[in-house]
C-alpha cells in the first residue's frame, strides 16, 4: 500500500511539473524578448507564431494590443518573406530579422487592412510585429538585435 501511494504521489508530482511548465510557456501565450537598440534594452512580451496556421492568422482581427507586446514569427527556413495587413485592424511596425537576431529592415506604420505586400528586403528567419510607432519609440534601426530563447545566439 505504501508503495502504491508513493507511485501515485510521484505521478501527481510529475503531472504538476509538466502542467506548470506548459502553463509557463503556453498558458498565457507570452514570452519575453529583448530588443537591443542605441537607446537601450527594451523588454517586449511576445506571442509566438511558429506554425503555418499561426503565421497565416498573425494579429488579424485584433482591435488592440498592449504597448509592451508584439508577435514574433518564426519561419521554417531563412528566406525572403513578405507580410501583409489583411484583416489586421491596427497599424503595425514590422522588424525583419536574420537567423542571428539582427534586424535587417524596419517597416513602420503598416496600413491596417491593406493587401499590399511588405517584403523583407533580405533573407530572414523571424519577423517581429509591434504596435505602430513602437519602432520609433524604441529607436529601432537596421543592425539592432533581438534576443529571445528561440533565436540562437552567435
Amino acid at each position: 500500500m505504501a508503495m502504491r501511494r508513493a507511485i501515485l504521489a510521484a505521478g501527481f508530482a510529475a503531472a504538476a511539473v509538466v502542467g506548470a511548465a506548459y502553463y509557463a510557456v503556453a498558458g498565457n501565450g507570452l514570452s519575453t524578448a529583448t530588443l537591443e537598440t542605441a537607446t537601450g534594452s527594451h523588454a517586449i512580451k511576445v506571442e509566438l507564431a511558429q506554425t503555418p496556421e499561426t503565421r497565416a492568422t498573425g494579429l488579424m482581427n485584433r482591435e488592440s494590443m498592449p504597448a509592451d507586446q508584439g508577435m514574433l514569427f518564426e519561419f521554417d527556413e531563412t528566406r525572403p518573406v513578405a507580410m501583409w495587413m489583411k484583416n489586421t485592424l491596427i497599424p503595425l511596425d514590422m522588424l525583419f530579422i536574420d537567423p542571428d537576431g539582427v534586424v535587417k529592415r524596419v517597416k513602420t506604420n503598416a496600413q491596417p487592412l491593406s493587401l499590399e505586400t511588405i517584403p523583407s528586403g533580405a533573407p530572414v528567419k523571424y519577423v517581429l510585429e509591434l504596435n505602430g510607432g513602437a519602432a520609433a519609440r524604441f529607436g529601432v534601426a537596421a543592425g539592432d538585435r533581438l534576443r529571445h530563447p528561440i533565436i540562437p545566439q552567435p
